[in-house]
């Protein structure tokens, strides 16, 4: 609780190149639920690198192609590996506020994952200073950790 205060703060007071990423594996039902938020404008920047057009951005979050256009950005700039298993999420969710896209996605996955690796390259390519703030919860297990630029992934240990 006090890492994702802790996130959360940073996220308002510090208003850079950050994105934040919560990661939490629901064991009753098997799948991961992630949450990611990061500014939209900066979204849009990384989007057109990345060669996807976005047609409208005042109306992006109530358009079925824009989800399908962010879920195909997502799955290839934050990857999710469990158990050495490629997973592959679900956009469930995407909401445009302040300047802020926050998306909720499911990614499926049947045991208790032993190790899980995570990359993550939102805005990697855009900004030399980005900072992607990780926060993974499994079951007793949770830890925060700040990707960058230089450091776009991470391998847990989960006990």
């Amino acid at each position: 609780m006090a890492k994702t205060l802790f996130f959360s703060l940073w996220f308002l007071f510090h208003p850079v190149h950050v994105t934040i990423t919560s990661i939490d594996y629901v064991q009753e039902e098997s799948y991961f639920k992630v949450f990611i938020r990061m500014y939209f404008d900066d979204f849009l920047l990384d989007s057109k690198l990345n060669e996807f057009e976005i047609d409208n951005k005042n109306n992006f979050v109530n358009k079925e192609t824009s989800l399908q256009q962010m879920q195909q950005y997502l799955g290839e700039k934050v990857m999710i590996t469990a158990n050495e298993k490629h997973l592959t999420g679900i956009l469930e969710e995407m909401q445009l506020a302040d300047n802020e896209i926050s998306m909720n996605l499911k990614y499926t996955y049947a045991k208790m994952p032993e190790t899980i690796t995570i990359r993550n390259l939102l805005l990697t390519n855009l900004y030399s200073d980005q900072v992607n703030m990780i926060i993974i919860r499994i079951k007793d297990f949770e830890e925060g950790v700040k990707l960058t630029s230089d450091l776009t992934e991470q391998t847990f240990e989960i006990k």
